[in-house]
C-alpha cells in the first residue's frame, strides 16, 4: 500500500502520466514497450526473491551505522536483518525493473550507490555478469551481510566498496574511465544527492543511464529531481514516480516524460 504521505504526489503523477500510445520518441517508445512494461519473467527473479524471503526471516541484530544524516561518525543503533529487509530493500517491482534496464542496456561499468543487504544489487548484477560492478555501503555490519548474500548467489564480479559514500564515491570515480549505469540510492537529501550526481557526471557519456531512487521521497528529493531534469547535460528523463531515469542522448531532443508504471 502506498504510504499516505505520497498520496498527493502520486495523484498528480497519475494525472500527468500516460501509457504507450502517448509516447512519440522512438527511443522512449521502445524502452517503455520492451523494458519498463515488460511483464514476462526471468529465472533470476526467483533466485533473488528467495534470498529476500530468507532475509525477512533473519532475526540477527546488527549494530547499524547510518551516514545519511547526523554526526560525522554516523548514527548508530541496533536493527534486525529482517527489519532492514522489510523497510530498506526496493520492492519486487522496482528491483525487477532495474534488472531489465541493466539487461537491456548491457553496461560495462555499473555503480550501485547503496548496497544495503544486496537485494537490489543482486538484481542488477545478475543482469550483467561481465560488467565491472561497484556497489557502495557505509555500514560495516550491513556490508558483511551483503557480502554473504552476493557470495551465496555467485556474484563474484561485484566489488563492495565499504565506507562513507562522501569519501568512497569520489575516490572510485577517479579509478574508472567511464560510467555506463549508475543507481543513486545512497542518501535521500538534496545536497548529497546533487553532489553524488555531479561527481558521477564527470564520467558520463552519451549512452550512460542514471537511475535516481525515491524522487518524491521528500521536498529535498523533489527539488533534486527538478534540478537534475534542468541540468544542461541531461537531455531526456522518465518519471516513474518511485524512480527517475536520466539519459544524455544528443541524437534525441530534450524531453521529459511521465509514464505510468
Amino acid at each position: 500500500m502506498l504510504p499516505f504521505r505520497f498520496a498527493k504526489d502520486y495523484l498528480l503523477y497519475r494525472l500527468r502520466s500516460f501509457k504507450l500510445h502517448g509516447v512519440h520518441s522512438p527511443f522512449i517508445f521502445k524502452l517503455y514497450h520492451q523494458v519498463i512494461q515488460h511483464d514476462g519473467t526471468y529465472y533470476t527473479y526467483n533466485e533473488v526473491e528467495e534470498l529476500r524471503q530468507n532475509l525477512l526471516q533473519d532475526a540477527r541484530v546488527l549494530q547499524v551505522t547510518d551516514f545519511g544524516a547526523g554526526p560525522i561518525g554516523g548514527n548508530k543503533k541496533e536493527r534486525s536483518v529482517k527489519e532492514i529487509a522489510r523497510t530498506s530493500a526496493k520492492p519486487v517491482k522496482y528491483g525487477q525493473l532495474l534488472y531489465r534496464l541493466v539487461n537491456h542496456f548491457q553496461p560495462e561499468v555499473i555503480f550501485d550507490l547503496g548496497t544495503s543487504l544486496g537485494i537490489t544489487t543482486a538484481y542488477m548484477a545478475e543482469a550483467r555478469k561481465m560488467a565491472k560492478f561497484y556497489t557502495f555501503e557505509g555500514c560495516p555490519a550491513i556490508a558483511a551481510v551483503a557480502r554473504e548474500n552476493l557470495k551465496q548467489l555467485g556474484l563474484r564480479h561485484v566489488q563492495l566498496v565499504q565506507g562513507n559514500l562522501d569519501d568512497t564515491l569520489p575516490a572510485q570515480v577517479k579509478k574508472v574511465e567511464k560510467l555506463d549505469f549508475v543507481f543513486f540510492d545512497g542518501n535521500h537529501r538534496y545536497e548529497p544527492t546533487m553532489r553524488y550526481f555531479n561527481t558521477c557526471l564527470a564520467k558520463h557519456h552519451e549512452y550512460s543511464v542514471f537511475v535516481i531512487d525515491d524522487i518524491y521521497w521528500s521536498a529535498e528529493m523533489k527539488k533534486a529531481w527538478q534540478e537534475i531534469k534542468q541540468h544542461p547535460k541531461v537531455l531526456q528523463t522518465v518519471d516513474l514516480f518511485f524512480v527517475g531515469l536520466v539519459f544524455f542522448r544528443t541524437s534525441q531532443p530534450k524531453e521529459h516524460f511521465t509514464l505510468y508504471f
